[in-house]
């Protein structure tokens, strides 16, 4: 059975299309009229502009695409520019997802087990590095803005790489500030993400970014012993 944090890795992909359910009053506007412009790149641009660090608790759901919920989970992110972040899950289960900037962990705690592998190409177009990398989004993605919706100002983002397991990301801002992310992965199960208590450029600890599998700990791939 996939985790929560699996899940989260794997959709840190997406696709859309008919993958937003007309059941879900949350969904952002449709695509049109909409604004795909190197102007709409810029805005999202200047939302990340000056970011240095960014922590938030989430809310996270999974449904199957027709709003039917298959998971949910909650806990905190950490980001740390360029490369880094930690995604803490405390509910339903302690799992964690953490990237340092040469890798990227899985662990689950209950399993015992945490697999780590290299932060390689395809993980450049993910919504993970669009928040966490130093690079412009126009160097990734095709930008385009939506109109407002639910009080947000929402942008959809297509990968210019095929390599990548998503095809489309919808991030909505409030007054500058991330609020929520949509994402669907290639089964058109939709990753709902829902950001408050935030805080900008504090400073976070070095070692929040670095993972040490406890005694006893499975560990599987790269740099396992």
């Amino acid at each position: 059975m996939r985790t929560i944090a699996a899940a989260t890795a794997a959709s840190l992909s997406l696709m859309f299309g008919a993958a937003f359910s007309t059941a879900d009053p949350t969904s952002p506007a449709p695509a049109s009229p909409a604004r795909a412009s190197a102007s709409a790149a810029a805005e999202l641009d200047k939302h990340l502009t000056g970011l240095s660090s960014w922590a938030a608790d989430f809310t996270q759901t999974i449904d199957d695409g027709h709003g039917n919920i298959l998971r949910s989970a909650a806990g905190r992110l950490f980001l740390q520019r360029p490369g880094k972040f930690r995604w803490n899950y405390s509910q339903p289960s302690e799992q964690m997802v953490l990237a340092d900037g040469k890798q990227i962990w899985f662990y689950d705690k209950d399993l015992a087990q945490a697999n780590v592998r290299d932060m390689d190409t395809s993980l450049a177009s993910t919504p993970a590095s669009l928040l966490s990398g130093s690079a412009s989004v126009s160097t990734q993605f095709n930008v385009t803005a939506l109109p407002p919706k639910a009080g947000l100002q929402w942008y959809q983002l297509i990968p210019k790489h095929s390599d990548t397991d998503f095809q489309l990301v919808r991030i909505g801002f409030d007054k500058g500030e991330l609020r929520s992310m949509f994402l669907a992965d290639k089964l058109n199960q939709i990753t709902q993400l829902t950001f408050f208590n935030s805080k900008r450029n504090e400073t976070l600890a070095p070692d929040l970014f670095t993972f040490v599998p406890p005694a006893g700990v499975d560990v599987i791939g790269l740099g396992a012993k």
